[in-house]
């Protein structure tokens, strides 16, 4: 799970940033909104599996209830979601494979 979690994250990161610059382009260059058609639904699809990741992976590695709040509240601003799966990866003991 907690490996998924790292995929997710990642890809709720580029997402932020394909809708990033699809929203420069449809509003500062005025140069048509395919970027924002195209990454809205993207990013919407992969902050919702964030959530989902942060909850399940949290079940799964015992995370606090605020480890739990953090986590979520990461998914609004851009980017923090790989910081906090950074540092619940840093935090959080890998299981010895048997």
């Amino acid at each position: 799970m907690l490996r998924w979690f790292r995929i997710v994250a990642v890809a709720e990161a580029c997402s932020w940033a394909g809708l990033l610059v699809g929203m420069f382009f449809k509003h500062v260059t005025a140069t048509g909104e395919l970027g924002v058609k195209v990454f809205g639904p993207v990013h919407g699809a992969m902050f919702v599996l964030y959530a989902a990741g942060v909850l399940l992976s949290a079940r799964e590695a015992g995370w606090s209830r605020g480890a739990v709040l953090l986590g979520l509240a990461c998914a609004v601003p851009p980017f923090t979601s790989l910081w906090f799966e950074r540092r619940m990866a840093a935090r959080t003991p890998t299981r010895e494979l048997a």
